[in-house]
């Protein structure tokens, strides 16, 4: 989910999602002139989807999110739509079967804004931010699932060294393991100040001095591992273009690069054609099934990261839904 500001209005708090004009633009010309049905598959505290019911006034967005406290949230915000936006418990890589449970073959939009959401930075209970001391929880959803905690208690020096490295791309992998390893033998792991502390005395000075802050490639390989992010991305992209109407569109944002790679490959295969090398016209059923929108991937503007240095590392893709016969 988008890093973004989140301001107040009185008690509630209020999500001002990345490159929101830029999302509404992509997908307007799947939503605007009719009914249509978008699907927001992150919906976090509802920013995009309350931008798209205002924008488009025949739209309807299913909304979907893992954290009831998301909902809950959104709910209150989106209250004023009505039944335009139908929001769902469920993780996004279950949009089939949220799609089927109410009725809708089709949709014109999808949107995915991903990774963890300005809430669940901003409360510190959670457990997401290694600036503020917490219990290592860092599940989008806390009613189940396996904590932080739990990983950094029971996985092997093995597990943990190929987390680090494959989610988090940290050098120190295997010195950090190790590391984790031999204290929680001493004393379980139970919340974040004591992992940062082993982190600033594991990772070298120099790499610290130039590589950012210690704990954020290993937090981030722990939330990953914890919400299954990739494994449930692998599977919703699909899902997803498989849901679009001939002319719907898709829109997202990732915030590190395996995100980016993954959603870049998924683009690039349904954007390719399938009539084998060398064939001097293009079978029938085995053109291109989508077409890109943007060239590569598109990062926020100057001023916005002034605005809102969380939205420094969005990359946003885009592609549409062909006709049969292109």
């Amino acid at each position: 989910m988008a890093p973004a500001r989140v301001t107040r209005d009185g008690d509630e708090p209020r999500h001002v999602p990345v490159l929101l004009d830029r999302v509404l633009d992509l997908l307007e010309p799947a939503l605007a002139g009719g009914p249509a049905v978008c699907v927001d598959a992150t919906l976090g505290l509802g920013g995009h989807t309350e931008a798209l019911l205002t924008r488009f006034p025949e739209l309807t967005v299913v909304g979907l999110d893992r954290d009831p406290h998301a909902l809950e949230l959104s709910a209150r915000r989106l209250a004023p739509f009505g039944d335009r936006a139908r929001l769902v418990h469920a993780v996004y890589d279950e949009l089939p079967s949220a799609l089927a449970d109410l009725g809708i073959p089709e949709v014109r939009g999808v949107l995915f804004d991903l990774g963890v959401s300005s809430m669940q930075l901003d409360e510190a209970e959670r457990g997401f931010a290694y600036a503020q001391d917490a219990p290592l929880d860092m599940r989008m959803d806390p009613t189940r699932g396996i904590t932080a905690a739990e990983v950094l208690n029971s996985y092997s020096a093995a597990e943990l060294t190929r987390i680090l490295r494959d989610y988090g791309e940290e050098r120190f992998a295997s010195r950090i393991a190790a590391a984790i390893v031999r204290e929680r033998q001493k004393e379980p792991f139970r919340d974040s100040a004591r992992l940062v502390r082993l982190l600033y005395d594991v990772v070298p000075a120099a790499s610290q001095r130039t590589g950012g802050h210690p704990a954020k490639r290993t937090f981030q390989a722990l939330r990953i591992e914890v919400n299954g992010e990739l494994e449930v991305l692998r599977r919703a992209l699909p899902a997803a273009l498989d849901a679009l109407a001939v002319g719907g569109r898709i829109v997202v944002l990732s915030y590190h690069s395996l995100e980016d790679r993954m959603v870049k490959r998924a683009l690039a295969e349904r954007s390719t054609s399938r009539t084998p090398p060398g064939l001097p016209v293009e079978l029938p059923g085995h053109g291109p099934q989508f077409r890109l929108l943007v060239r590569g991937s598109e990062p926020a503007s100057d001023e916005e990261i002034a605005a809102n240095p969380r939205a420094s590392s969005v990359r946003l893709r885009a592609a549409e839904r062909l006709g049969e016969d292109t």
